[in-house]
């Protein structure tokens, strides 16, 4: 049987003579080659791209960026001697581009970039990518995430409220604006209002508006959110934060399906759908008097929960690419995929602050990194005890090992001494000294 090889994909891009020279050529050892204007490339397709890169574009590269960013995959650089020469093309060129040639080319060192582009582009997964690609909410293939997809698919084409439930940073914002979107509101506001981030003197003003006039520097109307959200979705993020007083004029808007503003006499009739989330125990909140029990019935009609990210696995790598693609504009970077150290260190952290931390940290490293790769130290995932330590005598080991073990046991078991002290095989006394001389609790 006769293998196929692999169709392998050149964009060129902006070409010039000497490009058009080179084409037959490429086209003769196997290269499907096409070839647009700068201004033409949102509906290409390539695995390895070829730009002429001219001054004009460097004295402003934003549309060089956007299409390397966004294409995913490997591009190099075409650029005369005088280009070359120009203040900064250098770094510009280093960061952004796999490889350059300089006219007139070289065309059996053409062929060798080119393969290694393509061999890298295939490496990292991104050959034949489309270069203009949607964005995708909701990320990721892993069982929480399919099932979160498929109960939101349920929910979104009903009216009744839902509460949205999860640690912070798992998306809560953005489940609440996917049932937005797929609901039958979803050409009408959508209005989001984060419950503990208003001062509480301002919050009354800020849900339900205020008349001209109702209190010192009211000056003029102002229309309330949730007056603003009249047709569509009113999404009350950490509800759990909201003061009782309005949890009581919250519930009667609820109940009654229209406000007043502060300051007006007048019921003024509005048409929501109130989506709220929370990351607090609102039960617990119950108990203690701090939540209305008769606010939680309203708004706990349909429920959905957010995993962190720590039970998503298999969704990091996915998620963390995203995010490299995505802050590159940001930082003014080119996308950089991630060392097997860092997926390494990725894959042990806890991410306490879930996919909002995950994003963060991408953001950091892609401003850090100083290779073609994003490193676990740019991502501030290395523990100090992966550190190398200075060399010391065996007795600096044992104390830095007693003292480490002391902690770790105490973490487990600081309500019981006893236990403690079990574990680690000493009895209670020695415990205690020990303790003494590190100077712990």
């Amino acid at each position: 049987m006769i293998e196929v090889p692999a169709l392998r994909r050149l964009l060129v891009v902006d070409p010039c003579d000497d490009c058009y020279r080179l084409l037959p050529g490429l086209r003769s050892v196997g290269w499907d080659v096409d070839s647009c204007t700068l201004e033409n490339v949102a509906n290409k397709t390539c695995d390895v791209g070829l730009l002429r890169l001219q001054p004009f574009q460097l004295e402003h590269p934003e549309a060089v960026k956007e299409l390397i960013s966004r294409s995913g995959t490997e591009w190099i650089a075409v650029l005369n001697q005088e280009v070359l020469r120009l203040q900064n093309v250098g770094d510009f060129v280093c960061e952004w581009f796999f490889d350059f040639h300089t006219l007139p080319f070289d065309v059996s060192r053409v062929q060798v970039t080119l393969g290694r582009a393509f061999g890298m582009a295939r490496l990292r997964g991104q050959g034949t990518v489309h270069i203009d690609q949607p964005e995708h909410e909701l990320l990721g293939d892993s069982k929480p995430i399919r099932e979160l997809r498929k109960l939101l698919s349920k929910l979104a084409p009903t009216e009744s409220p839902v509460l949205i439930r999860g640690e912070s940073g798992t998306g809560k914002e953005l489940v609440a604006r996917t049932l937005h979107r797929q609901s039958q509101r979803h050409s009408k506001p959508f209005v989001a209002i984060n419950c503990g981030a208003i001062p509480e003197h301002l919050i009354q003003s800020e849900l339900f508006g205020h008349e001209k006039g109702a209190f010192t520097g009211a000056h003029q109307r102002k229309v309330g959110r949730i007056e603003a959200a009249n047709g569509g979705t009113l999404f009350l993020d950490e509800i759990g934060d909201l003061p009782l007083e309005l949890q009581a004029n919250l519930l009667r808007f609820l109940q009654e399906k229209h406000i007043e503003r502060v300051g007006g006499s007048q019921p003024i009739p509005v048409d929501v759908r109130v989506l709220a989330a929370t990351h607090v125990d609102l039960e617990a909140a119950i108990e203690k008097k701090r939540f209305r029990e008769d606010l939680y019935y309203r708004l706990n009609v349909l429920q959905v929960v957010t995993a962190p990210l720590r039970e998503r696995n298999g969704d990091l790598s996915m998620l963390a690419n995203h995010f490299s693609h995505f802050y590159s504009h940001e930082t003014g970077r080119r996308p950089r995929s991630f060392s097997e150290d860092a997926l390494i260190a990725m894959g042990k952290h806890d991410w306490p602050g879930n996919v909002r931390e995950l994003a963060n940290r991408v953001r950091r490293g892609l401003v850090l990194a100083e290779g073609r790769q994003i490193e676990a130290r740019d991502l501030g995932l290395i523990r100090p005890q992966a550190i190398a330590a200075p060399i010391g005598t065996l007795e600096d080991y044992k104390h830095r090992a007693e003292r480490q073990a002391l902690y770790d046991v105490l973490n487990r078991h600081s309500d019981n001494l006893s236990i403690a002290a079990k574990v680690l095989g000493i009895s209670r006394p020695t415990f205690y000294r020990l303790l003494h001389k590190h100077q712990i609790r």
